[in-house]
């Protein structure tokens, strides 16, 4: 038993010491730190230089990506019921184009369709899956074709982060947290019921982000502006363009930016990032052109719209007729009636 006890022993000491020298050779050391710190540096979003090979999509989402395509198109089919679309072949191509290389150049893992909706308001939005629509207003809004590619580089940086379907995944875990509570409660399954119908609305949450998520967006769409080449001092100065807006008309812009970081608070992040992680290059891109000419088309695009309207206005319309003047009718036609021709029945029938 001694003799058994020595020799399992020796073995575990032979075998602790044919492992140590593996795990305390320096260069093995050193080379497992810089693994780490190259997973790290993969992984990082300040490095503009491993953009699309990032993970920036967050960690918690109940939804593929398969799924996350098949939302944004169904949400967009119901956009494109209710909304006019610009069909300019000019505009259309040329507003897809600088969409798409931004694209290119940002931590993407899906498709993006690209459309420019008919609409004065200085927006751009994007679903889930990539499906993305810019406003004409911000077109002509933009003093720059820079100033407009920061704006859509702000809305695939939501897509890339995937922020609609994470704050769906966490509504989603939300409800199935209520469940037990619900189902407990007085009302059973049916108060389960009444939960579900409350909630029907839920995709809502694809397009509401909460502030933390557009200083997120924030910081990825200036990259990614800046990786296709543009200057990113021109987020900034559009950035400044709502701060005087929201003085000169208030109410307005604030309501269009209304989950957005307060405008002053993105001017300071913005001027620190570009500052700290963007390397200095000698030129950028700060507008074209093309820019100047499609703002051109929508112009006139816009002055065709309104002096159609215009024309409809003009046209002559059947008005309704006053109470009063329904009152004399009726007045009119008692007395068209009382002055009508009877048939008299003779008395006892027959």
């Amino acid at each position: 038993m001694k003799l058994l006890a020595r020799q399992f022993l020796a073995a575990a000491l032979a075998g602790s010491l044919i492992c140590i020298p593996a795990y305390s050779t320096p260069q093995t050391q050193q080379t497992q730190t810089d693994q780490k710190q190259d997973q790290k540096k993969l992984k990082s979003k300040d490095d503009v230089n491993q953009i699309g090979n990032r993970d920036v999509d967050g960690k918690l989402n109940l939804y593929s990506l398969e799924r996350e395509i098949a939302l944004g198109k169904q949400f967009a089919q119901e956009i494109e019921r209710s909304a006019k679309l610009v069909d300019d072949p000019v505009v259309v191509e040329y507003v897809n184009r600088v969409g798409q290389n931004l694209v290119r150049n940002s931590d993407a893992k899906v498709p993006f369709t690209i459309k420019v909706i008919d609409s004065d308001e200085v927006n751009a939005f994007a679903l889930p899956g990539g499906f993305f629509y810019v406003n004409s207003g911000l077109v002509l809004r933009a003093d720059e074709e820079a100033e407009m590619a920061g704006v859509m580089a702000h809305e695939i940086a939501h897509v890339t982060a995937r922020h609609g379907t994470r704050n769906a995944s966490k509504a989603e875990i939300a409800q199935l947290a209520m469940i037990p509570l619900i189902l407990l409660g007085p009302g059973g399954w049916t108060g389960y019921g009444i939960y579900q119908a409350a909630n029907f609305f839920i995709p809502l949450s694809f397009l509401k982000f909460s502030r933390n998520a557009e200083r997120e967006a924030d910081y990825l769409g200036l990259q990614y502006m800046y990786k296709a080449g543009y200057d990113p001092n021109a987020y900034v100065t559009f950035f400044e363009k709502i701060k005087a807006e929201e003085k000169r008309r208030p109410g307005t812009i604030p309501k269009i930016f209304s989950s957005h970081p307060p405008t002053p608070e993105r001017i300071q992040n913005t001027q620190k990032e570009i500052a700290t992680i963007l390397p200095v290059r000698d030129e950028y891109i700060v507008t074209t052109s093309e820019f100047d000419l499609v703002k051109g088309r929508l112009r006139e695009l816009q002055m065709r719209n309104k002096a159609q309207d215009k024309q409809s206005d003009d046209k002559p319309t059947l008005r309704k007729r006053t109470e009063q003047q329904k009152g004399k009718d009726q007045k009119t036609d008692d007395k068209k009636d009382d002055d009508r021709p009877v048939l008299k029945r003779r008395p006892g029938g027959g």
